[in-house]
């Protein structure tokens, strides 16, 4: 099955509208937002959500799975859930949905950043939070959750293993593999009181999860410039490809891959 995956439009309006046309010409089998989705600023995010999500696809014959990412307020995912509740998108975070003989699966959160909003933030392997970065149990939230200190992604991946079979399914992450093509940072050589930062800042447990569990096919954003500095967008972990749809120029980057296929998979940069 053929698809489409675009991550970080961080609600830019002429994105969402050439990625429009680029769906009405290609009429791919599914098509993958993963996450940071929304604008960083929204006089009425409701209206953002029904012009240029729910609406959107609602009138395109294409499936559309969706998760939030780290900069979008947990407050805004009950308009997901019901725009998913009339049939408009799926929405996938930790919500597995079938699609022709395969699964797709998403996941949001991200290990600690320097960000102030902790959302959809959560702890890695353990209760480590890296220099320069703040932890899950400080910041703000827009939702109130319990329990944030003993909560890791490291437990979850084991809970999403169970979803589903991993090697039936695509899993949209938000956060990329750590240490690899698609979570390098331009901090590089930056040193917080006198110690030196990680320019990798991408999950561990995730890693793992791909390494043992050899899913069909993984989908990852959030890290903007790692492809630039890097020069690769996708990642071979074991049997598994990684990909990335993060971007840090002004084009829209769309993926395109087949599920049975994805070492054939093509990014493409269009001109908004």
């Amino acid at each position: 099955m053929e698809h489409l995956f675009v991550s970080d439009l961080h609600g830019d309006t002429a994105k969402y509208e050439t990625l429009y046309e680029v769906i009405s010409d290609e009429n791919p089998d599914g098509v993958l937002l993963g996450g940071d989705i929304l604008p960083h600023r929204s006089e009425d995010m409701e209206e953002f959500i029904e012009t240029y999500i729910s609406s959107l696809f609602s009138k395109l014959p294409t499936r559309a799975f969706v998760i939030l990412g780290n900069d979008d307020p947990r407050i805004y995912e009950t308009l997901l859930i019901e725009a998913d509740e009339k049939g408009y998108i799926d929405y996938v975070h930790k919500r597995p949905r079938s699609s022709g003989d395969h699964w797709v699966v998403g996941y949001s959160y991200v290990p600690p950043t320097p960000f102030m909003r902790k959302d959809w933030e959560r702890y890695d392997v353990s209760r480590f939070t890296d220099v320069g970065a703040i932890s899950p149990e400080n910041g703000y939230r827009t939702v109130p959750a319990k329990g944030v200190r003993f909560k890791t992604i490291q437990e979850d991946m084991e809970s999403l293993s169970k979803l589903t079979p991993p090697e039936k399914t695509i899993y949209l992450f938000h956060s990329p593999p750590y240490d690899t093509a698609l979570d390098l940072t331009k901090y590089a050589g930056m040193m917080v009181d006198h110690t030196p930062v990680d320019p990798h800042v991408g999950s561990i447990a995730i890693k793992r999860f791909i390494a043992s569990k050899q899913p069909m096919v993984t989908l990852h954003g959030h890290i903007h410039e790692s492809a630039r500095l890097t020069g690769s967008w996708k990642e071979k972990i074991g049997s598994t490809y990684a990909l990335s749809a993060a971007h840090d120029g002004p084009e829209l980057a769309v993926v395109s891959f087949d599920s049975d296929h994805p070492e054939n998979a093509s990014r493409r940069l269009y001109d908004l």
